[in-house]
């Protein structure tokens, strides 16, 4: 046991995100790149470690969902490309400019505001224009109220992307065809982009003639991959959540364990574990969750608490405070610990707390 091991951590599989990161270049098409999504901290698994895992092995285009997440990985990979894909506060766009961030306009008016500020600088804005092409979150709607502004002075206009709803088969249809008319017709009309982007780590998987320029992936860096995708068995973990067991006692038959109401029907062996809904545990979980102690399950008792769970170990030998009960990783999937919540499997990881220890190896 080390400090960073007392109580409740996450290690984080460098051989894991590697490996994955090969798959994904595996499945592009000659000459395409990969920009790797490291928004949300890497999706709860630390940016700037993992970033800087993916720049050694040869990554060389990131994207973030805002600038103080720019912000952060520029410091510490200064010469990295790094694409916001959210909206650029007016207050923050001097520094973004000056830095380089390659910053996402949605509107005429966010390409004002970035022109003017540049040509203040006397500096250059990197600029990807996103069009709503169906998801309705961002984006020009339509060409009407971009053609007139894509000659604003002190813009480069580097790339040109939208983002898929997958809401069906029919609507990506839909929206990959109104992309592609999109970006011919502004083609027709003089204006090329360096960098074109359409699909996101499912897109991938299941839009190969659709990849353009570069594909944007994140879930599928983190083991996040479609279970449809046909090499599924491929795919690596990269996170495997543990926690101590820190008190092994007895609760009578007819007691409650902890904030639950519901009493036992037999006397109970109780693993109380050092972590709980604000470590990455859901309260959701507090009926259906499992962990795995001696690589055996145990399920869990009572409501999780803040920082505490407990868990029935009455069928696994020999549990002692100070062993590792393991909360996702080795036989707990990613699918399946989403399955128990009812959960978005990027939010699984996404949610693991800032004070569990981030602990990175082979």
């Amino acid at each position: 046991m080390d400090n960073n091991r007392a109580r409740c951590w996450a290690e984080i599989s460098q051989t894991g995100l590697i490996r994955n990161y090969r798959e994904a270049e595996s499945l592009l098409k000659p000459g395409v790149r990969l920009i790797c999504v490291l928004k949300a901290d890497a999706y709860g698994l630390g940016a700037v470690p993992v970033a800087r895992m993916l720049w050694a092995a040869g990554a060389r285009f990131f994207s973030v969902a805002c600038f103080s997440e720019a912000q952060e990985l520029i410091r510490a990979i200064p010469d990295a490309f790094v694409l916001v894909m959210g909206v650029t506060a007016p207050c923050e766009l001097e520094e973004a400019i000056q830095r380089k961030v390659r910053l996402t306009a949605q509107s005429a008016e966010e390409l004002q505001r970035i022109s003017e500020t540049a040509c203040r600088l006397k500096r250059t804005a990197f600029v990807h224009v996103k069009l709503d092409t169906g998801l309705h979150r961002l984006g020009f709607t339509d060409l009407s109220g971009l053609l007139p502004v894509l000659s604003l002075p002190s813009i480069e206009y580097e790339g040109l992307y939208s983002h898929l709803a997958l809401r069906g088969p029919a609507q990506t249809e839909s929206q990959c065809a109104l992309f592609r008319a999109q970006a011919e017709t502004l083609k027709a009309a003089g204006h090329t982009f360096p960098m074109v982007h359409l699909l996101d780590s499912i897109g991938l998987v299941r839009r190969p003639e659709d990849q353009y320029t570069h594909v944007r992936a994140g879930a599928f860096l983190y083991g996040n991959v479609p279970p449809d995708y046909a090499h599924f068995d491929r795919r690596q973990a990269t996170v495997r959540l543990c926690a101590r067991v820190t008190r092994v006692a007895v609760v009578p038959a007819g007691e409650g364990v902890g904030y639950g109401e519901d009493p036992l029907p037999r006397d109970t062996l109780v693993a109380t574990l050092s972590s709980g809904y604000v470590d990455g545990y859901p309260r959701l979980l507090s009926k259906s969750g499992q962990v795995e102690i001696h690589g055996r399950r145990a399920h869990v008792l009572g409501r999780i608490c803040m920082d505490q769970m407990m868990v029935d170990v009455s069928d696994i030998p020999d549990v002692r405070p100070g062993d590792i009960a393991v909360l996702l990783g080795d036989g707990i999937s990613l699918n399946e610990f989403a399955a128990w919540a009812d959960m978005n499997r990027n939010e699984v990881t996404c949610m693991i707390g800032k004070r569990v220890p981030r602990i990175y190896g082979d």
